[in-house]
């Protein structure tokens, strides 16, 4: 119920703010994921898919064809996702991996409009179990990708944008101050390494659902990540004892009442040794969510099998839960070459991205040389081989002073995807140690 009611204000949130025809009607060009290049945003039809994703997400609040919603959730939501790289967040990744593990869970079987008069045995504890571990999982790597020497022996980035911060009421003056950077740092790494242990076990575990609530409204007052706190907050409650939950229901089932809807959806009392469901879910569901986890426990370390500094090249580094480990700003000019005459010109990058769109092209190598292929196909005369392009580029990384980012001499129309980065970046020579 959390989570569908969570995703359905998102959608509200999302289109109160413009931000649909902001991100994806407005621009001319669109980064896409490898292999996904065929999702593209629908022009003005994606307005009805913002609504397919806000009313499948009521639908799974409701527990009315919670498979089918559920289903159709996952799939708009995550097309959503993948139209536009630019708009990458951690928890955009964590809410499509979640919906796609909760269509095979039992989760409508009690207190839903779909279990209203039917009987069905208690909640297995493999499904409960299964998302305590997703949950903690992304708590705890990334506590371990906070284990690297920009982190904890430099507080960066924190050292960066936690003084910015100058003018929050109580905190202002004290984030100003050096050593505060680095308990942020320090106790960040250890809230997320030790917080799905002290979740899991009983003595600490309500301790440890406030310290989540303080900690994730700590972090939505001081950096604008949107829904994430809660989404984060909601998902803790999964750790909290069965009388928990049927307090809440209990409380729901109050507050119906007083605005007259009645006792709304019954919870089913079954004996404990009540014969699970023969559904085809019940028999696929704990293998489909074994595999996804076992997935999300290995996926996240793929950045071992590629070479060069992880935060330079960036590779593997997507999907891997490093959460605001990272200030980069760069500066990109990209330089077409005539292939009759030799000569370069310079292009305007706002005349096809928005700012938001090149600021983050600007530091990251896979969405430069996309963007330079574009360009490439853009600037082609009919019947004439398609121009080189080269870029300008130059990045910070983590308060370190700007240098030169991609090799200058390179045509980017030579280089593909499947390039290793380190052959058309400029080396880093200050490596940043660490998971």
């Amino acid at each position: 119920m959390g989570f569908g009611l969570m995703m359905c204000l998102s959608v509200v949130r999302f289109w109160w703010n413009g931000w649909i025809e902001q991100l994806y009607l407005e621009p001319k060009f669109f980064f896409s994921y490898q292999y996904f290049a065929w999702v593209k945003p629908l022009g003005n039809w994606t307005y009805a898919l913002f609504i397919v994703v806000g009313l499948s997400a009521l639908l799974i609040a409701l527990g009315w064809q919670y498979r089918l919603a559920t289903l159709t959730f996952f799939l708009s939501f995550t097309y959503v996702e993948l139209m536009d790289k630019t708009t990458y967040l951690n928890h955009y990744y964590f809410i499509s991996l979640l919906a796609f593990v909760m269509i095979w869970l039992p989760a409508a079987d009690h207190f839903s409009l779909d279990a209203r008069g039917k009987s069905k045995p208690p909640t297995p504890a493999w499904a409960v179990n299964a998302l305590k571990i997703f949950v903690g999982v992304v708590y705890f790597y990334a506590g371990l990708a906070k284990l690297n020497s920009d982190w904890l022996l430099h507080a960066q980035p924190l050292a960066i944008w936690l003084p910015a911060k100058y003018d929050v009421p109580l905190l202002g003056d004290l984030l100003q101050r050096t050593w505060v950077h680095y308990a942020f740092a320090w106790s960040g790494a250890l809230y997320d390494l030790t917080i799905p242990f002290l979740l899991l076990w009983r003595p600490t575990r309500w301790l440890a659902f406030g310290l989540v609530v303080v900690f994730h409204v700590l972090t939505r007052v001081l950096f604008p990540i949107g829904m994430f706190p809660y989404v984060m907050i909601v998902s803790a409650t999964i750790f909290l004892d069965e009388s928990v939950h049927q307090k809440i229901i209990s409380w729901i089932k109050m507050l119906g009442q007083k605005i007259g809807l009645g006792e709304g959806p019954q919870v089913q009392s079954t004996p404990k040794r009540a014969k699970a469901s023969g559904s085809t879910f019940s028999k696929v569901g704990p293998w489909v969510v074994g595999a996804v986890l076992v997935f999300h426990l290995l996926f996240p370390w793929r950045y071992l099998a590629y070479p060069g500094e992880l935060f330079w090249t960036e590779s593997g580094y997507r999907f891997s839960w490093r959460v605001m480990l990272m200030e980069k700003a760069g500066y990109a000019n990209f330089l077409i070459e005539d292939p009759e005459t030799g000569r370069r010109f310079s292009v305007d990058n706002r005349q096809y991205l928005n700012g938001f769109q090149e600021k983050q092209m600007s530091t990251q190598p896979d969405f430069i040389l996309e963007f330079a292929h574009f360009l490439s196909r853009t600037h082609q005369r009919e019947g004439q081989p398609p121009p080189a392009v080269y870029v300008e580029s130059y990045v910070a990384l983590n308060g370190r002073g700007s240098r030169p980012y991609v090799r200058p001499d390179l045509d980017l129309t030579t280089i593909t995807q499947n390039t290793p980065r380190t052959e058309w970046l400029t080396e880093f020579t200050d490596p940043i140690h660490g998971l």
